[in-house]
């Protein structure tokens, strides 16, 4: 049995405020509007992965807080040509990093937040 990953599904507050951010910032293409279980969300296509978004329904119980560490989701890694392009460009946006660019094994990496705390690794690989 062969497993690839098919899509990733994100529980957003805001859902204009999460597809404008990965359109506008990350480049991804809104492929379409659809209702998630009775809620409001959309599938957008970045480069090739899709991701789901949906807003909570009525019946959720969302958690918000950030302080501490659990097990499941904990971030998303993003490949990148350039790492400190990438930081600079980010940065000037008002995004805030947790990790600014530094080498970690054969990689240049670095982390930010983007919407709902969503913690996103930008990774280069070195040559």
């Amino acid at each position: 049995m062969i497993y690839r990953l098919h899509h990733l599904h994100l529980l957003c507050s805001d859902l204009e405020k999460t597809i404008t951010f990965l359109s506008k910032t990350l480049g991804a293409a809104l492929v379409e509007r659809k209702k998630f279980g009775g809620a409001d969300g959309a599938t957008l296509n970045l480069n090739g992965t899709t991701i789901n978004l949906r807003v909570a329904r009525e019946d959720d119980n969302v958690s918000t807080g950030t302080s501490i560490t659990q097990y499941g989701y904990h971030h998303i890694g993003l490949n990148v040509d350039n790492v400190d392009q990438a930081y600079r460009e980010l940065s000037d946006k008002g995004y805030i990093f947790s990790i600014t660019p530094k080498e970690v094994g054969k990689n240049r990496v670095a982390f930010f937040n983007g919407p709902d705390n969503i913690t996103i690794e930008l990774l280069q690989p070195l040559a």
